[in-house]
C-alpha cells in the first residue's frame, strides 16, 4: 500500500494538486491537510503558475472526505479536534486567498472534507459518474462554520439544509442543479476539457482575476453571530454520538444514535 500523501506539480503554467491516497479513495489524511498551504504558497510564488487545478489521483474518487481512520487520534477530545478542524480551515483558505483561479477536476467520489476543500476551490467540473455528499449527521460530526458558508454561498440555504440534515448523496446531474458544479461532463472528456480551461484562464489578465476573486470572496463572507453554533459543533465533538459515529463508519454497521 502506496504511503498517502499530497503531489503539488507543474505542467507548463498550471499547478496541479493531487490527492494521492488511492487505496483509501483518496481520503485526505492530517499530513494531506498540513500540505495543502505550503503547496499553495509554491504555485503563489511561482510567476509561472497562472492557475491550479486540484484532482484527486486515478478515476476512483477525487476526496472519499477526511480519513475518518485518524478520527479515533486526531478527534479523540474537543482540544484535538478543534487543532484538526483548524488545519481544515486554514488549508481552505490557502486556495481561496491565492490571487491565481483554483479548479476542482472531481472524479468519482466528493465526499465530506472532499467536498469541503472542493467548495474551496473557485471552479468545480465533474464526470458524469461523481457523486457528492457531506454525512456529518451520520458521523456525529459539527460541520464547520467556514465550510458551511461556502456550502450557503455556493448553493444556497435552503439546498444547504437538505444536503447537511440528510446527508444523502447525490448524483453529477443532482449536484449541477443544486450548484455544486459548474458543469458535468462525459467522463472521458473532464481532464480534456479542464486543460483547455486552465489554458484559456492562464492567458487572462492575472490582476483582473486576483481583483475579482477578493471582491467576491469579500461579498460572501459571514458576518453573523456564531457562538451559539460553535458552541453545538464543541459539544458534538464531546458527544457520544460522535464516538459512536466514527466507530460504526470504522466498523461498517448502521449507527445507534442516542442524542448525547
Amino acid at each position: 500500500m502506496s504511503e498517502a500523501r499530497l503531489r503539488a506539480e507543474r505542467d507548463g503554467h498550471i499547478g496541479w494538486m493531487v490527492f494521492d491516497n488511492p487505496a483509501r479513495r483518496n481520503a485526505i489524511t492530517g499530513e494531506m491537510w498540513r500540505a495543502i498551504p505550503p503547496a499553495m504558497a509554491g504555485f503563489d510564488a511561482d510567476p509561472e503558475v497562472r492557475c491550479v487545478v486540484l484532482r484527486g489521483a486515478g478515476d476512483t474518487a477525487f476526496a472519499a472526505g477526511a480519513d475518518i481512520s485518524e478520527f479515533e487520534k486526531r478527534r479523540a477530545d474537543a482540544q484535538a479536534a478543534g487543532k484538526h478542524d483548524n488545519s481544515i480551515d486554514v488549508a481552505q483558505l490557502a486556495l481561496e486567498n491565492s490571487a491565481k483561479p483554483v479548479l476542482a477536476m472531481i472524479r468519482g467520489f466528493c465526499l465530506g472534507g472532499g467536498l469541503e476543500i472542493a467548495l474551496a476551490c473557485d471552479l468545480r467540473y465533474c464526470g458524469a459518474s461523481a457523486s457528492f455528499a457531506i454525512p456529518a449527521a451520520r458521523l456525529g460530526i459539527g460541520y464547520g462554520v467556514h465550510g458551511t458558508n461556502r456550502l450557503v454561498a455556493s448553493v444556497g440555504h435552503a439546498a444547504a439544509r437538505e444536503i447537511m440534515l440528510t446527508g444523502r448523496r447525490y448524483k453529477a446531474d443532482e449536484a449541477l442543479a443544486l450548484g455544486l458544479v459548474n458543469r458535468v461532463l462525459p467522463d472521458d472528456e473532464l481532464e480534456g476539457f479542464i486543460r483547455k480551461l486552465a489554458s484559456d484562464l492562464a492567458a487572462n489578465a492575472p490582476l483582473s482575476m486576483a481583483a475579482s476573486k477578493s471582491i467576491i470572496n469579500g461579498l460572501i463572507e459571514p458576518g453573523g453571530d456564531f457562538s451559539a453554533g460553535e458552541a453545538l459543533i464543541e459539544r458534538c465533538m464531546k458527544s457520544e454520538d460522535h464516538v459512536e459515529g466514527r466507530r460504526a463508519f470504522m466498523e461498517k454497521r448502521t449507527p445507534k444514535f442516542k442524542g448525547r
